[in-house]
């Protein structure tokens, strides 16, 4: 083909990636907010509303590993593209299913749920072939902060309309934007390097690495996967990320309406903060850990540093937040908590494509199995708490309790060496455990 100057495809992949993300987070916590105007309109109490909150993770927990095995047999651009047509039309559905009953509505957010767990698994099935060594940190922490942007649009926007136009309309105006989506995706995005006509020699030449084994794939190593400590670790420490993330997510909007007294509005504004800090902090933290990569650190190094950070931090932040004198204390804290668990997207989240490069579909989602069960646990647990202790403290000492376990376990047995082969780009460069 000719040379014409052109943007390179991988670029307009990860865009359409983190747009896709940030879409799928809109549609994940509009609920945040909404569910407080459903709860005054229901009459239910903090524990129902947590089984609500949490039912979504109930379909989303059942389909990652499915999905990520869909996404290895028939590639993440017709895996990801069906699953954002799927979830938008549940998230139009939502108002119709909670006018019937709850269990309409619980109903809903499941089938929500299956179609967002394919997002994570077609990403990696995707950038397996798309993205060279050197990228990885950015592109992923960009693609997963499209979750903190998408939280923060929904967190603005929602408080807004529920407020305006009711809450009904929150879902009628965020369920399209998954369609416009869809068709930018099936016209802009090539499936596979080998594939594109559009790419140019010198991409394709950096990409050839990557997939310069042209042998099929063969069936899963499940064993190999499932008795390594390192996937094991991964797991762990995903899931004590994830209680942090998730129980903050449900829950901090309706913190700040009970103990702040402020209206849905306001405590949606008081909960944009801390993702708007995740956001901006999540990319520079992508960029420092491919800095500290082409220095010469090892991908070992580079991951356990950022993961360690992630989860200690955030630890500290939680505790703290336990004693507030006021709303911008606490706000203070939040956003240092939030921000600081995005380094994580440069430990574990990246290390899922150097542990298993071939497989990382499929171990994305085994650990993104573990990492739903705090949207859960963590959630209806954070419910029960506050209904019968009356605080928040106890959750957010519990959730910084997880998230030092995850950090102690991914210092001691991570690894971002590559544990089936020796193919990957930054195993020769890997010699630590």
């Amino acid at each position: 083909m000719s040379e014409r100057k052109i943007w390179p495809r991988r670029y307009v992949l990860v865009a359409l990636c983190f747009i896709a993300t940030f879409i799928c987070y809109m549609d994940r916590v509009n609920i945040s907010v909404a569910v407080i105007a459903l709860q005054q309109e229901f009459g239910w109490g903090n524990t129902v509303k947590g089984f609500v909150l949490s039912s979504f993770f109930v379909g989303y927990l059942v389909m990652q590993v499915p999905a990520g095995i869909i996404a290895n047999k028939l590639g993440g651009k017709i895996v990801l593209g069906f699953a954002v047509v799927w979830w938008s039309v549940f998230t139009m559905l939502t108002p119709a299913a909670a006018s019937l009953s709850l269990i309409a509505l619980i109903i809903v957010r499941i089938a929500l749920g299956l179609g967002e767990a394919a997002t994570f698994p077609a990403v990696f099935s995707l950038y397996k072939n798309w993205v060279p060594a050197k990228e990885r940190s950015r592109a992923v922490t960009l693609t997963l902060s499209g979750a903190h942007l998408g939280t923060l649009a929904a967190l603005l926007l929602t408080g807004w309309v529920v407020d305006t136009f009711g809450w009904p309309m929150v879902f009628y105006l965020f369920g399209p934007l998954g369609f416009f989506w869809a068709i930018a995706w099936y016209f802009t995005v090539d499936g596979h390097p080998t594939t594109s006509k559009r790419i140019s020699r010198k991409e394709e030449a950096l990409l050839a690495p990557l997939h310069a084994d042209k042998k099929a794939l063969s069936s899963v190593p499940w064993k190999s996967l499932l008795t390594e400590p390192a996937v094991y670790s991964l797991v762990i420490s995903h899931f004590s990320a994830n209680w942090v993330m998730y129980m903050l997510v449900a829950w901090m909007p309706s913190y700040f309406h009970a103990t702040q007294g402020v209206s849905i509005t306001g405590a949606a504004l008081y909960s944009a903060a801390p993702y708007l800090t995740a956001f901006v902090v999540a990319n520079i933290s992508g960029s420092y850990a491919d800095w500290l990569l082409a220095r010469g650190w090892s991908a070992t190094a580079v991951r356990k540093l950022m993961q360690s950070i992630g989860l200690l931090g955030s630890a500290v932040f939680l505790l703290l937040a336990r004693d507030v004198g006021s709303a911008s204390e606490a706000l203070a804290y939040m956003c240092a908590a939030l921000g600081l668990l995005t380094f994580t997207f440069s430990g574990t989240a990246s290390a899922t494509l150097e542990i298993a490069p071939r497989y990382s579909d499929v171990l994305s989602g085994i650990s993104n199995t573990a990492g739903t069960l705090p949207g859960i646990i963590a959630v209806v647990i954070t419910g029960w708490l506050v209904d019968i202790t009356g605080s928040y403290d106890a959750a957010l000492a519990l959730t910084a309790m997880v998230s030092m376990i995850g950090a102690a376990v991914w210092l001691i047995f991570g690894t971002a060496k590559n544990i089936l082969d020796e193919a990957s780009p930054l195993a020769s460069r890997d010699t630590s455990s």
